[in-house]
C-alpha cells in the first residue's frame, strides 16, 4: 500500500519567511541600541531601562492582543503590528532625546507582541495537528537563522552611521508585511474565521495540566534563553573568566548553532512519538548546560557548556509550542491562551535576569546559573504529571480528510490505516 505524502501548507513557509526577515532587522538593531541610546548621556541604569522598556509594554499588552487576534483575525493582526514596529524602530532612528526614543521604542513593543500572538495562532490553525512539532521548529529556525545573520549585516551598517540600523530594520520589517499579504491575501486557510465557535479563555486553558506544563517550561525558557543568556552571560565572561566581551558573542554563536542543530529534529519527534518525551529530554538538557556555565573555568568548557544549553532549548521549543497548540484545537480561537503564553515567557524574561543578577551580586555566579537551571527542573517536575497531548492513532477515512482540507496531500497517495498523520487532538486531560 502507498504512503499518504503529507506536507506543510504553503502558508507555513510563508511565516517562516517572514519569520527570518524580522529576526534579520532585529538582528542589525539589537547590537547599536545600547550604543545608541549611551549618546544621549544617560547612565547605564537608563540604558537598561530603554532594553527593558520593550519587553514590559509586551507583557502589558499581550492580553489586548490575545483579544484583537479574537475580533480581527491572525493575518490583520500580525501585519499592523509588523508595521507599528517598522514605524516606532524608524522613528527611533531620528529620535532627538532619550525621552522620545523611550517612546518609540515603548510602541514597537506593543507591536511586537501583535504579530507574535498572531503568528502563533496563525500557525495554529493553518497547520494539522500531527504535523505542529515541525511547524514550530521551522518557524523557530527562520527566527534563529534571522539573528544570526542579522548583527553581522548591522555591524557592518553601523559603520555608516548608528542610525542607518534603525531605518534598515523598519525597511525589513515592511518587507516582511508585503510578503505575508501578498502570498496570504487570498489564502482560505488564513481567512478571518467567522464561525460561531467560541474563544477559549485563559481560565478554561488552566484547567489543563498539559497547558500549566507549557507556561512553567515557558517561563523557565524566557528565564534563562531571553533573559540570563543576554544580560549575565556577558559579565561572566569578563568577571569569572577574565576574558574579553568577544567571547561572549563567540558563546551565543555556539549555544545559536546547538539551537538550530536540533530544532527541526525536535519537531519531527515530537510529532511522531510525543511531545512529552521531547520537552522533558529539552528541559533536563538545558538545565544541565545552564549548570555547568556557571562552574565553568576555561573557555572550552564554558563553549561545551553554552553548546548543550543550546541544544536543550532547541528540544523543548518545538513540543512546547505544540502543546499549547494542541489544548487551543484546530477549531478552537485562543487568543488569549496565547496571550497567556507569551506573557508569561516574557515575565520569565524580566524577572530572570533581576533574580540572577541579585545573586551573582550577593553569592556568585555558579549559584545564579545555579538558580536558573533550577527554574528549568521545576518545570520538568509540570511536564512529567502533564498527558500527552498527539493526536492518537486514525482511520483511513479522517486522515484523509484532514490532510485534504489543508492542502496537503499529494494526488495519487493511498493514506495508510493506523498512521499518525492527522484527525482530532484527544483533550490534555484525557
Amino acid at each position: 500500500m502507498r504512503r499518504t505524502e503529507v506536507r506543510l501548507p504553503s502558508e507555513v513557509w510563508v511565516l517562516v519567511a517572514a519569520s527570518f526577515i524580522i529576526a534579520v532587522g532585529f538582528g542589525i538593531v539589537a547590537p547599536v541600541l545600547p550604543a545608541y541610546a549611551s549618546a544621549f548621556n544617560v547612565g547605564t541604569t537608563a540604558v537598561a531601562a530603554l532594553i527593558s522598556a520593550f519587553s514590559f509594554v509586551r507583557l502589558a499588552f499581550a492580553p489586548v492582543s490575545g483579544r484583537l487576534v479574537s475580533r480581527f483575525g491572525e493575518p490583520n493582526v500580525y501585519i499592523v503590528g509588523i508595521l507599528i514596529v517598522a514605524a516606532g524602530t524608524t522613528a527611533c532612528g531620528f529620535a532627538a532625546s532619550y525621552t522620545e526614543m523611550l517612546i518609540w521604542r515603548s510602541m514597537a513593543g506593543v507591536g511586537s507582541t501583535m504579530f507574535t500572538v498572531a503568528a502563533l495562532g496563525l500557525l495554529i490553525r493553518i497547520t494539522p495537528a500531527p504535523m505542529r512539532g515541525r511547524a514550530s521548529g521551522l518557524w523557530a529556525t527562520g527566527f534563529l537563522l534571522g539573528n544570526i545573520a542579522g548583527p553581522i549585516i548591522g555591524a557592518g551598517l553601523a559603520s555608516f552611521s548608528v542610525r542607518v540600523p534603525f531605518v534598515a530594520y523598519g525597511v525589513m520589517l515592511c518587507v516582511a508585511a508585503a510578503v505575508v499579504w501578498f502570498f496570504l491575501r487570498r489564502s482560505t486557510l488564513t481567512a478571518l474565521d467567522k464561525s460561531d465557535a467560541p474563544t477559549m479563555t485563559l481560565r478554561t486553558a488552566l484547567r489543563s495540566a498539559a497547558y500549566r506544563a507549557a507556561l512553567a517550561s515557558g517561563f523557565a525558557n524566557g528565564w534563562a534563553v531571553f533573559g540570563v543568556r543576554i544580560s549575565l552571560i556577558p559579565l561572566f565572561v569578563v568577571k569569572g573568566l577574565h576574558h574579553s566581551p568577544a567571547v561572549a558573542g563567540i558563546s551565543l554563536s555556539v549555544f545559536a548553532a546547538g539551537n538550530a542543530a536540533v530544532l527541526m529534529v525536535s519537531g519531527k519527534v515530537a510529532d511522531t512519538y510525543g511531545r512529552r518525551p521531547m520537552a522533558i529530554a529539552g528541559l533536563v538538557t538545558a538545565a544541565i548546560g545552564t549548570i555547568w556555565i556557571g562552574f565553568t573555568s576555561t573557555v572550552p568548557l564554558f563553549m561545551a557548556a553554552s553548546l548543550v544549553a543550546g541544544i536543550g532549548a532547541g528540544l523543548l521549543n518545538p513540543p512546547q509550542n505544540a502543546v499549547v497548540a494542541d489544548v487551543i484545537g484546530a477549531k478552537g480561537k485562543g487568543g488569549p491562551v496565547l496571550a497567556g503564553f507569551q506573557m508569561v515567557t516574557d515575565l520569565g524574561a524580566i524577572i530572570g535576569p533581576l533574580l540572577a543578577g541579585f545573586l551573582a551580586d550577593q553569592f556568585s555566579y555558579q549559584v545564579a546559573f545555579t538558580a536558573t537551571g533550577a527554574a528549568m527542573l521545576v518545570a520538568l517536575g509540570f511536564w512529567l504529571v502533564s498527558p500527552e497531548t498527539l493526536p492518537q492513532h486514525v482511520d483511513e477515512h479522517t486522515a484523509e480528510s484532514v490532510a485534504s482540507e489543508c492542502g496537503c496531500l499529494d494526488e495519487g497517495a493511498e493514506v495508510p490505516t493506523g498512521e499518525r498523520v492527522g484527525g482530532r487532538p484527544r483533550h490534555p486531560e484525557a
